[in-house]
């Protein structure tokens, strides 16, 4: 007697299971968003603390050291912005290059002139490099 109503109770949880799990539930959408909207959902407490995080790097407080500002200022500035002054400042973050300067081009640039007369000396063109054995003519 136990096992049949056991059984009854497992057979209608699972077809309530089985009803739930095909019954119509809301679609997804897709749609153009735009800039706009995305920036009225961006959330102002994380880009809040983007830019908090950037003020307390060390080569920004080396910076700010030589333009006058001690970090305690620059700390209070950024803690009385408002939403939208921290939302433009955070997305201009993303903009700057991340640590690339000059000094990469100039190496660089050095490489392939050392490279190129390194060859042109071993062809016997030029005779810039003495450590290259060059032919005898």
């Amino acid at each position: 007697m136990r096992m049949r109503i056991f059984k009854k109770v497992g057979a209608i949880a699972l077809a309530l299971l089985m009803v739930m799990n095909v019954a119509p539930i809301g679609l997804a959408q897709a749609k153009m968003v735009t800039t706009d909207q995305v920036l009225e959902h961006a959330d102002p407490a994380s880009d809040r603390e983007r830019v908090e995080s950037f003020i307390l790097r060390d080569d920004v407080q080396k910076q700010l050291v030589l333009l006058g500002i001690n970090s305690e200022e620059a700390a209070s500035r950024v803690a009385s912005l408002s939403n939208e002054e921290i939302q433009q400042i955070a997305g201009r973050l993303d903009e700057l290059p991340a640590g690339e300067g000059g000094v990469g081009v100039i190496v660089g640039a050095i490489l392939i002139i050392f490279l190129v007369l390194l060859i042109t000396d071993l062809l016997g063109l030029t005779d810039v490099f003495p450590f290259v054995n060059k032919k005898a003519k």
